[in-house]
């Protein structure tokens, strides 16, 4: 069938195979792998076994396009063993009369998914029910246009994955030196509250936000904190009145330390700049006394033992949250003040090559999403 560009509903593209609904008694120590959403996402690696009969369309192979539908949206390309597919989790065929390039596929749904995770049910099961999946347009362009789309995205994709493999090795470097000036004879293990001037948090009161042409102030939650980074593009903003109301209770400066008091819980970051803003219940603001460096300071809130300790201090059964008084009792190992700043030196350089590394991976990220909407 030969088509100009044109949108056609997902059903006209492939079909979409349920999985099967296993049930725990039918689990085994062998046969074949059971795929359940865990095992794509990353959240639970291993795998449950099924050592009965099948029906050989459950059968997952190698090359094969999942996707997720209920309580986790998301569409995965299948690269393992042969396995057998569990329930919530549809199975693309490719059986219609339409040409179709996988990877054209993968990138149009990824941005589609996007898009759709904003109207669907649950607030925090996600759920697509099939008849409003197979209704959801998509992009179809000739088969030669679409291997071309392809290439672009594929080159890419490495462009950013190569990128990010370079950050994970600079941020183990970081990590490394941290270590190594951590476990100095002449270091004392210290709470943060005897190392801060204060440690408070943002307001308890969900704001009323406000267009950022309205005059507005930005405003921080723990989503705009990743670890090391302050994510500036997409904040909130709140009003002026309410921005002089909260500022009068904190006024946040470069060198704090903000940290993430739920959601990403124990992710911390260094306000790097001069900057007026405000900050949510979510985080934490940390401001170190003089003789404590902020670039050292936030490595080690950043450490996998600091980690280990928040962990243990989690409350709340459905969102993990942080309270201030467990946060104040934390540790922190510190050395002289001299090996602090002779690693924030060393620390800096690092920092520069991953920002330019990150700005890579932004640009790249931003034509992917570009590319997204041109086929949409």
């Amino acid at each position: 069938m030969r088509i100009g560009h044109k949108k056609i509903l997902l059903k006209e593209v492939a079909t979409f195979l349920n999985g099967y609904a296993f049930k725990p008694s039918d689990w085994s120590k062998e046969g074949l792998p059971i795929i359940r959403i865990q095992n794509l996402t990353g959240t639970n690696r291993d795998f449950n076994y099924y050592n009965g009969n099948y029906n050989k369309k459950y059968l997952i192979e190698n090359g094969d396009i999942l996707i997720s539908w209920s309580a986790s949206l998301g569409i995965f390309l299948w690269e393992n063993m042969t396995g057998i597919l569990n329930q919530h989790i549809f199975k693309v065929i490719f059986d219609k009369n339409i040409e179709i390039d996988k990877i054209y596929f993968l990138h149009c749904m990824k941005f589609l998914i996007k898009k759709i995770e904003k109207n669907i049910h649950g607030s925090t099961m996600k759920h697509i029910t099939r008849p409003e999946f197979e209704k959801i347009k998509f992009p179809i362009y000739e088969i030669d246009i679409q291997r071309k789309i392809s290439k672009k995205l594929i080159f890419i994709t490495k462009i950013i994955e190569n990128n990010k493999k370079l950050l994970n090795k600079m941020e183990e470097l970081s990590k490394s030196l941290f270590t190594k000036y951590s476990k100095n004879k002449k270091v004392v293990n210290l709470e943060l509250e005897e190392i801060c001037e204060f440690i408070k948090d943002g307001t308890h009161q969900t704001p009323t936000y406000v267009n950022t042409n309205e005059n507005g102030y930005k405003f921080l939650s723990s989503k705009d904190v990743s670890k090391g980074i302050i994510n500036w593009d997409n904040t909130k903003y709140i009003s002026e009145e309410l921005h002089k109301e909260l500022y009068k209770k904190i006024a946040p400066k470069k060198n704090d330390i903000l940290l993430a008091k739920n959601g990403t819980t124990g992710i911390a970051a260094l306000v790097d700049k001069e900057e007026i803003f405000d900050i949510y219940v979510s985080l934490a603001i940390l401001r170190l006394k003089k003789e404590y460096n902020p670039k050292y300071i936030l490595e080690g809130i950043n450490s996998i033992e600091t980690n280990q300790q928040f962990k243990k201090s989690l409350k709340g059964i459905g969102v993990p949250n942080l309270h201030l008084k467990e946060i104040k009792k934390v540790k922190i190992p510190i050395p002289p003040i001299e090996l602090q700043n002779k690693f924030a030196e060393r620390v800096e350089k690092i920092e520069k090559l991953k920002f330019t590394i990150w700005k890579i991976i932004l640009k790249f990220s931003k034509i992917l999403e570009k590319k997204g909407v041109e086929n949409n």
